[in-house]
């Protein structure tokens, strides 16, 4: 044992730091942590210790007379304190001095009159400070992931994602839903994304795949007849990454027999709004009324997006009917007479914009394709316009009033003969105003469904069909029949719930009808020999009765981003990848010693990262 150590022995963590209250005043309390920092201001110290429920003051006194050896050995070990170093620390809970009552602190009426102390374990001085409002780099902080998960706002995090669990589990339990364990080794199947691959070493040259999600696998569940299944459940895909994605994630995911896309929709409803009063308190949508509805068609032409932003206005108007016939203005009468359109939005209040903060706003829609952005400036008595002097008056005026412009507003505008083009533009643009106008309530929560999907989108250079969601989602039953004549124009029993703008999960109802299935196959470019070797599990179980059913997966490291404010995913997951898919902390992915390869029959690594031979 070393010398400066002590142990636990017989000592019992009687309370948590953060829990120290009213009711602990007078009483002899253990508590064990971390020291945040320490103050010797000579006859008496200060530290603060932390665990994961916050933070307490205790006090170490030096004493004269009757017990002063022993305080005095107290009082020595606490001038040994330095940060991070553990600690367990038994006393009296006392009130603090009025004067020094911090009410930034949950604890900040009390403190621990000191009796004893242990130091179980010292620390160096870390790479990085144990502080909520850390501003250091995150490569260093996910490097010393460790030390970034004792800063309290991370750990609150963490602990939020755990009780959305929680109150996940409960909430589908009690609607009857059975939580069913999925494979984490199984079959390459096309799913959107590439796998990740696992070799066999009972098998050489072939490999296992991590599931992309449990999809085909919920479905198997409905034709063994649990027809109430959910899971939470781990997913991986080897794709690039941005903020809201990572390799390996997590979801929440349902699927039911029996049902419409209505009765999907409503239990998911329920379980948001469940999830959003237990954990947040907060009523999200008006308690006694169902979410929003919204087509996808309605979304794209309001909002630009298939997942909108509904916390403010600012929607998109199409200026197409006004300027058509020729306005004068080459830019816009190109545009229509070319198939396109001209759309705009209204930033209200931003008529003071200078031209430098506009052509900044201009770039933002030159990265979503677009060529360029007309503008006009509306105030009282004047208009400053970057295309006015091309169009009669009365056709301009036509075009503020159908944008809703009054004074001191700013209407921005993007023409093309792609309308897709435009909108995708005008939407993210819409979102730009709204961080830069502050008009994203960060404590407001709107939630809406969008629904009626394209089934499927043309893939211009594979010259073929693709499923927007996968394979297996049905068409509404209306548009089968588009399915032969006009695919653009099928919709699929599709639906995404969208909060403040992020996609916070999606499902859709599957496909039950073999001859349908096999000309959904057919349409996507599948022969019946490609679904029988991509498919044919599933196809063979579809042969003994499948009930109707459908389902959805909700994103749990997005709900958690969602609901602790968080800018990234990177935020909410207690381990995270970076850009590159890599492991700062743990050095992952690494080398592999030759002989693990030589029992999988794969080449040896270059020793330097290269391709296998």
């Amino acid at each position: 044992m070393c010398e400066d150590m002590d142990i636990i022995g017989s000592w019992k963590r009687t309370d948590y730091c953060g829990e120290i209250n009213e009711g602990h005043v007078g009483a002899i309390v253990t508590v064990m942590g971390w020291v945040q920092k320490s103050r010797n201001l000579g006859g008496l110290i200060f530290a603060d210790i932390r665990d994961r429920t916050g933070i307490i003051q205790a006090v170490f006194n030096q004493k004269e007379g009757d017990g002063a050896d022993e305080a005095d050995r107290v009082f020595d070990k606490a001038n040994q304190l330095r940060g991070e170093f553990v600690v367990a620390v038994t006393g009296c809970v006392a009130h603090r001095n009025p004067e020094a009552v911090n009410l930034k602190m949950k604890t900040g009426r009390y403190e621990i009159i000191s009796h004893d102390i242990r130091i179980l374990s010292k620390a160096e001085t870390p790479p990085i400070y144990i502080d909520e409002n850390l501003d250091a780099n995150e490569a260093v902080r996910l490097k010393y992931r460790y030390l970034d998960l004792r800063r309290p706002n991370v750990q609150r995090n963490i602990i939020t994602r755990h009780r959305i669990t929680k109150v996940t589990r409960d909430y589908f339990d009690k609607n009857g839903f059975l939580e069913i364990e999925t494979p984490m080794l199984t079959k390459s199947t096309p799913e959107g994304a590439r796998d990740y691959l696992v070799p066999s070493r009972v098998f050489p040259g072939s490999f296992f795949a991590l599931p992309q999600s449990p999809q085909l696998f919920k479905q198997l569940l409905m034709v063994a007849g649990y027809d109430r299944y959910m899971q939470i459940a781990r997913c991986f895909r080897d794709e690039d990454l941005r903020a809201d994605r990572q390799p390996e994630f997590t979801q929440i995911d349902v699927e039911m027999s029996f049902v419409t896309e209505a009765d999907v929709m409503g239990i998911n409803e329920g379980f948001i709004k469940t999830l959003f009063k237990e954990v947040l308190g907060v009523d999200i949508g008006p308690p006694e009324q169902p979410f929003t509805r919204m087509t996808y068609h309605e979304a794209m032409e309001r909002f630009g997006s298939d997942k909108p932003d509904t916390r403010f206005g600012v929607e998109i108007k199409d200026l197409s009917h006004v300027l058509g016939g020729g306005c004068g203005f080459k830019v816009f009468d190109d545009a229509i007479s070319q198939g396109g359109s001209v759309r705009a939005i209204n930033a209200v209040g931003c008529s003071g914009y200078t031209r430098k903060e506009i052509d900044a706003l201009a770039e933002v829609v030159k990265t979503y394709g677009a060529k360029g952005l007309a503008w006009a400036a509306v105030n009282e008595g004047e208009v400053r316009c970057s295309f006015s002097k091309f169009m009669e008056k009365e056709r301009f005026d036509k075009l503020l009033e159908t944008a809703g412009a009054k004074a001191s507003d700013l209407v921005l505008i993007v023409a093309d003969q792609d309308s897709g083009t435009v909108l995708n533009a005008l939407g993210h643009l819409r979102l730009e105003i709204g961080k830069r106008s502050g008009l994203m309530n960060p404590n407001e929560y709107k939630a809406l469904w969008v629904t009626e999907f394209p089934l499927l989108e043309y893939d211009g250079e594979g010259d073929r069909w693709v499923a927007m969601h996968h394979p297996f989602t049905s068409p509404m039953d209306e548009d089968v029949d588009l399915l032969e004549s006009d695919p653009a124009k099928a919709r699929a029993k599709a639906y995404d719930l969208v909060i403040n703008g992020t996609e916070a999960g999606g499902g859709s109802i599957r496909i039950n009808n073999q001859l349908l299935q096999q000309k959904m196959f057919k349409l996507l470019g599948f022969t019946e020999e490609d679904a029988k070797e991509r498919f044919g599990f599933l196809l063979e179980a579809f042969k003994y009765g499948v009930p109707p059913h459908g389902g959805l997966a909700f994103g749990l490291d997005r709900l958690v981003m969602i609901m602790t404010g968080s800018d990234s995913i990177r935020d909410v997951i207690a381990f995270p990848k970076v850009q590159t898919s890599s492991c700062l902390m743990t050095g992952a992915p690494g080398a592999v010693d030759e002989k693990q390869l030589e029992e999988l029959r794969i080449g040896i690594a270059d020793g330097h990262g290269g391709k296998l031979e």
